[in-house]
C-alpha cells in the first residue's frame, strides 16, 4: 500500500477531530503539524505521533518528504493558506465552509486547476449510509428526471457560544464569515446539490434571520453578527428547484427533513423513506441502510473508499478512485449561501453573476 505523508496545518478542535481519522488508517503518515499555539501545538503532536512541529505553516509546505496538507483553521483563513499550499506543489483537503467568501473559493479552484492539485472540501454528508442509498436510487431511475429538492438542518437552540458550547469566533463575520447556512447549512445544501446531479445556479432569492433571546451576557461578549436561520429559494438549470431552511436557532420542535422529488418517486433523507405510485397504489417504504452498506463493502473493496471524507480523500491520493467534485460542489454550495446574503441585502432575487460581481475577499492572511 503506498504510504501517504501528510502535513496537517491547525490543531485546535477540528484538527483534532481530523487527526483522530489520520490515525486510524493503514498506510497513512503523520509527518508534521503547525500552528501558532505552540504549547498545545507540541501536546498534540505528543500525543498523535507527529515527527515535526512548526510554528509557521510556510516552514511546513517547504517540507519536499509531504505529500499532501490538511487545512482546519478558521473559515477566513482558508483561502490564504489553501492557496499557498497548493502554489507550493501539495494536494489539499480543506475543513469546509471553502472559505469565508466566494470569490474567494473561486480563486482556491482556479489555484487548484492551474497546479495541477487535487483539493477536496470536507464534505461528510456526502458519505453518510442515507446519501450513498439515495445517489443510487436516483441514478437508477427509480425517481424519474429529478426537479425540486430540499435542503434543511434544525437547531432549536444550537447557537455556538450563546447557547453555551463553542468559541465566539464562530458568531462573528470577521472569522466565521457567516452563521447557520456556513457552519451547517453547507453539509446539507451540498448533499442535495449532489443528488441533483450539480445542475448550475442560475438565480436565488433569500432572507436571513437573528431574532432569538440569548443570554445576556453571552450577547454583549459574542460579538454575534451572523444570521440563525436563512431561507432561500434557488433556480437551477434544467428547470430544477431547491429551497433551503437552515436553523441554529427557532422555536419549533423540528423541521420535516431534507427530500428530493421526481415523476415516479422522491426520497425523504430524515428518516430515510421512499414514495412512489405503484398501480395506483400510493406506497412509502423504508429501507435496510446498515445491510445494504455492508454487502457493497464486502462485495467491493473499494467501496471503503467512500466510507468518510477522509478515507476518500487517502484513497484518491493514491489513485484507487477518482476524487469526488467536493471542491466543485462547496463551491456552489458558497455561492447559494452568499446568493442568499445578497438577496436579503438588496431585497430582490440575484443572479449568479451578480454574487460573483458583488462577492469581496473575507481573506485573512497569516
Amino acid at each position: 500500500m503506498q504510504e501517504i505523508r501528510i502535513g496537517i496545518i491547525g490543531v485546535g478542535q477540528i484538527g483534532k477531530m481530523h487527526l483522530d481519522e489520520y490515525v486510524e488508517m493503514e498506510g497513512v503518515t503523520l509527518v508534521a503539524a503547525a500552528d501558532i499555539d505552540g504549547s498545545e501545538l507540541e501536546r498534540v503532536a505528543g500525543q498523535y505521533g507527529i515527527e515535526r512541529t512548526h510554528s509557521d505553516f510556510r516552514e511546513l509546505l517547504a517540507c519536499d518528504d509531504i505529500d499532501a496538507v490538511d487545512v482546519c483553521l478558521h473559515n477566513n483563513l482558508h483561502m490564504s493558506v489553501t492557496a499557498a499550499a497548493l502554489e507550493a506543489g501539495k494536494h489539499v483537503f480543506c475543513e469546509k465552509p471553502m472559505a469565508g467568501a466566494y470569490v474567494d473559493a473561486v480563486k482556491m479552484l482556479d489555484t487548484a486547476r492551474a497546479r495541477g492539485r487535487m483539493l477536496s472540501i470536507q464534505l461528510g454528508s456526502l458519505f453518510e449510509k442515507e446519501t450513498k442509498v439515495a445517489k443510487r436510487l436516483i441514478e437508477a431511475g427509480h425517481l424519474g428526471k429529478v426537479y425540486h429538492a430540499r435542503s434543511t438542518g434544525f437547531r432549536r437552540r444550537g447557537r455556538p457560544y450563546v447557547d453555551g458550547y463553542g468559541t465566539e469566533s464562530f458568531v462573528q463575520k470577521e472569522v466565521a464569515a457567516g452563521g447557520a447556512l456556513f457552519d451547517m447549512g453547507v453539509y446539507h445544501i451540498a448533499r442535495m446539490l449532489h443528488l441533483l446531479g450539480m445542475p448550475a445556479v442560475e438565480r436565488i432569492s433569500g432572507k436571513v434571520y437573528q431574532e432569538t433571546d440569548m443570554d445576556a451576557a453571552r450577547r454583549k461578549t459574542s460579538g454575534y453578527d451572523v444570521e440563525e436561520l436563512g431561507l432561500g429559494f434557488v433556480k437551477l438549470a434544467d428547470n430544477i428547484t431547491l429551497d433551503v431552511i437552515e436553523s441554529w436557532a427557532i422555536h419549533l420542535d423540528r423541521f420535516e427533513g431534507s427530500y428530493v422529488v421526481g415523476p415516479a418517486g422522491g426520497i425523504r433523507l430524515e428518516p430515510f423513506s421512499f414514495h412512489a405510485t405503484m398501480s395506483d397504489v400510493e406506497m412509502d417504504a423504508t429501507f435496510d441502510l446498515a445491510g445494504a452498506d455492508w454487502r457493497w463493502r464486502q462485495l467491493d473493496e473499494v467501496q471503503t473508499a467512500y466510507d468518510s471524507p477522509q478515507s476518500h480523500w487517502v484513497a484518491a491520493l493514491r489513485g484507487q478512485v477518482d476524487l469526488l467534485p467536493t471542491a466543485e460542489i462547496a463551491l456552489a454550495t458558497m455561492l447559494i449561501s452568499e446568493g442568499i446574503y445578497l438577496s436579503d441585502k438588496l431585497g430582490r432575487e440575484v443572479a449568479a453573476d451578480e454574487v460573483l460581481e458583488n462577492s469581496r475577499s473575507a481573506a485573512v492572511t497569516i
